[in-house]
């Protein structure tokens, strides 16, 4: 498989396996599967905030992408929709950002209408998952001129968003996807944490 074929989700693990990705789904936090919440808190190194979902998941079978609510518990906004989990994606992307690829990326923004039309797009499709995740929740969507996630629509600013939205919601962001399709296969080791209730809590201190 190569970093083309991310999008594809991928397979679960064997026995007891949780549910496949939800994608765009509107989901409530009941319908997240105990093994990926342990899952996601090994790769982050603590509990997530706001889980309302898996919204992909890598090639090993693991969530990659979670979906989490625009407002957390005490209300404080919280608008970043999708957050990368895996500590092997995360490093990847930070090596490609290391190597300057978000200043060519910005830079290419002002050069190809074509792009800037559809990194807007993504900003508007991101905004809009957003509210639908707070009209399930029964919230309050956040303001309008509230940012959305990375940068977009006008500024590259985190790969790691980007890449999170496009695997979250294939075809969407264009410059999410040529951070994917820069990436080195960073499943081919297998699983980056263990689950289930004989594994070793071997935190991988992902992001955020």
């Amino acid at each position: 498989m190569t970093s083309a074929d991310h999008t594809t989700g991928g397979r679960a693990a064997q026995g007891d396996a949780p549910p496949a990705a939800a994608s765009s789904e509107t989901v409530s936090p009941q319908a997240v599967h105990p093994r990926d919440v342990q899952a996601v808190e090994r790769q982050l190194g603590r509990a997530p905030r706001g889980l309302r979902a898996v919204a992909h998941r890598c090639p090993c079978g693991l969530p990659d992408v979670v979906r989490t609510a625009p407002r957390l518990e005490d209300g404080s906004p919280f608008p970043t929709l999708y957050y990368l989990t895996c500590p092997r994606a995360n490093s990847a992307i930070g090596s490609l950002e290391g190597g300057g690829a978000m200043r060519r990326m910005q830079e290419r923004l002002g050069e190809e209408p074509e792009l800037s039309e559809g990194y807007r797009a993504a900003h508007e499709a991101y905004i809009a998952a957003r509210d639908e995740q707070a009209a399930a929740d029964g919230l309050e969507p956040l303001p309008r001129g509230m940012q959305s996630a990375g940068g977009m629509p006008d500024r590259v600013k985190c790969l790691h968003a980007l890449a999170a939205h496009e695997l979250a919601e294939p075809g969407t962001n264009p410059i999410g996807r040529e951070a994917l399709d820069a990436l080195p296969d960073w499943w081919e080791k297998g699983p980056c944490v263990c689950t289930g209730p004989d594994s070793e809590d071997t935190s991988g201190g992902g992001r955020p």
